[in-house]
């Protein structure tokens, strides 16, 4: 066992001093040793209940023969750190958090891990741990959140109450109305209740063969969700015997799959980061023009919140992430001969899976669209590249071309958003809010929210070099590279300039000529940094493109 070395024969014998002080038995001490790494905290309603779910995994671990041993992971919840400068903290904990696993997980030569996170850096994060420390690991995530509901019964989400601020600023819905939503939008524990990403990865760890069925549809509330945790205790010993690690799984075939899923489910724009990154840690590059050409051949079948009107739980109860993998085979589009953390192919995985609901999850020849949830648009604006989430656009936005509203930051944006300054065919620029210029990449959900909640989702386009979160919709364009603080034309853009942008045929352009680019870039001069001291600037020192995953390099 790994955990020999740090346990057997006389020189150990030390370390295993510790153990006892541990307060561990012989017996313990001679088992397989499990790392539990539990993302529980009190400040993040996706991890809430994590130590019940961290336990019920100890549980399955012990029945099946290991000592498990929890230690834990940070977590940023991105909706309270959202719209000051915490979301400037929330990309950054993906590295803090695969950094300091690593250094658990090897210090302490644990025989296997079960990795237990839920939201949107936390997954990838540990994702990212597994791939490069390649021991025995599974995953068993906290769940989605259930649905609100409103007096009239309407369902409701967070993206609706960040979109209830915009209507209030639009005059449209008084404060009393927004009190009714902040009271009803999160009713429990979990990761929020729709397609956002945190639901986004969990879902993709499915598909990527590293977490059990259920992992990221099963409701946070739900019974069975102990029940997963309890099977993931308990597969990972199995995992430890037959020596079944990361790398055996997180293959190119197996990243082939999830991106493939991912453009079927319409998930958030977030994981065209995290997708690169952790792949980039299995040793495994990612293209992101990849992501057009699966795209383009693979239907988009769901319409979650916020492309649509339904959650994870009619998700789950229409058969989950194996019944969209099963209509997805009928295409051809997957590699069911992969290896998972079950111990068998992903394609006996699904073998069972049936589709529940065929308005959840449109059968693969009659989708909601003929292309998948994710686009990748190039032009002199983004010559590397930008995403948008094209299953959450307006049919009429799908090509728009208008005036620049440029802004430096995002506070510089909102202010004039809720004042009412931008008018219907404007372009939105927010720009110095990239992995270095931010830094940290801020998602930009306040701004997105405001214009849709006022009405405007329909008529404005914003385009960033910052991110969105899962919840955003409209034609919300981000990643742009290169950023703005890395000499990207981004930083060029000018009020009043002419941006055209064609979803269909992926290209976004800057209607200004050669000549006048080169006359503005001799003229440009770098912005100081905006953050000088601390983990951030550190960050910013480090950090690659977003095209390339906002890897630290």
């Amino acid at each position: 066992m790994k955990s020999d070395n740090a346990k057997k024969g006389v020189d150990r014998a030390p370390n295993r001093s510790l153990f006892y002080a541990l307060g561990l038995t012989e017996e313990e001490i001679s088992r397989p040793l499990i790392g539990v790494v539990s993302s529980y905290n009190e400040i993040v309603p996706g991890h809430m209940h994590l130590d019940k779910i961290s336990q019920a995994v100890m549980a399955g671990v012990r029945a099946a023969g290991g000592t498990p041993i929890q230690f834990p992971a940070i977590a940023v919840c991105d909706g309270i750190a959202m719209g000051h400068i915490g979301m400037k903290y929330s990309l950054v904990t993906r590295d803090l958090i695969a950094d300091s696993t690593e250094a658990m997980a090897i210090a302490h030569q644990f025989d296997g891990l079960v990795m237990v996170p839920n939201c949107d850096k936390n997954v990838p994060g540990l994702l990212m741990a597994a791939a490069r420390i390649n021991v025995p690991t599974i995953f068993c995530a906290g769940g989605p959140m259930l649905a609100g509901r409103l007096p009239d019964g309407r369902r409701t989400c967070l993206s609706h109450m960040f979109e209830a601020v915009g209507a209030y600023h639009a005059g449209t819905l008084d404060e009393e109305g927004v009190k009714t939503y902040v009271e009803q939008a999160c009713p429990s524990c979990g990761s929020c209740s729709g397609m956002y990403t945190a639901n986004s990865m969990n879902c993709l760890t499915e598909a990527i063969g590293m977490a059990l069925k259920g992992n990221g549809t099963i409701p946070a509330p739900y019974s069975a969700r102990i029940r997963l945790a309890k099977a993931t205790g308990m597969q990972i010993m199995k995992l430890v015997e037959k020596d079944i690690k990361p790398r055996d799984i997180m293959t190119e075939a197996a990243f082939h799959n999830a991106e493939t899923v991912d453009m079927a489910l319409g998930c958030s724009t977030n994981t065209m980061l995290h997708l690169p990154a952790i792949a980039h840690e299995a040793g495994i590059d990612i293209d992101f023009d990849m992501a057009n050409e699966i795209s383009s051949k693979t239907p988009n079948l769901c319409h979650l919140a916020p492309a649509g009107d339904t959650f994870m739980e009619d998700l789950e109860a229409a058969g989950g992430v194996y019944a969209v993998m099963k209509e997805l085979t009928k295409g051809g589009l997957l590699d069911t001969s992969v290896m998972t953390v079950s111990g068998n192919t992903m394609g006996e995985n699904i073998a069972n899976a049936e589709n529940l609901n065929k308005e959840i999850i449109r059968p693969f020849d009659d989708p909601f669209m003929a292309s998948g949830g994710i686009a990748v648009l190039k032009g002199n604006l983004a010559p590397d590249g930008c995403v948008v989430k094209q299953s959450a656009v307006a049919p009429s936005m799908m090509q728009h071309e208008g005036p620049a509203r440029v802004f430096d930051s995002e506070e510089d944006a909102i202010k004039v958003i809720y004042e009412g300054g931008i008018n219907a065919g404007d372009v939105v620029v927010i720009r110095y809010e990239g992995p270095k210029g931010g830094p940290g990449m801020r998602e930009m959900l306040n701004p997105t929210s405001a214009i849709a909640g006022m009405g405007l989702d329909e008529s404005v386009a914003l385009i960033t070099d910052g991110r969105f979160s899962g919840a955003t919709r409209g034609a919300s364009i981000g990643h742009v590279s290169p950023e703005a603080a890395s000499g990207g034309n981004i930083g060029l853009v000018e009020e009043g300039d002419i941006i055209a942008i064609d979803i269909t045929n992926k290209t976004i352009e800057l209607k200004v000529s050669d000549e006048e680019l080169a006359a503005r870039r001799a003229a440009w001069v770098c912005p100081e940094p905006k953050v000088k001291t601390g983990y951030l600037a550190r960050y910013a020192k480090l950090v690659s493109s977003a095209d390339k995953g906002a890897i630290l390099e």
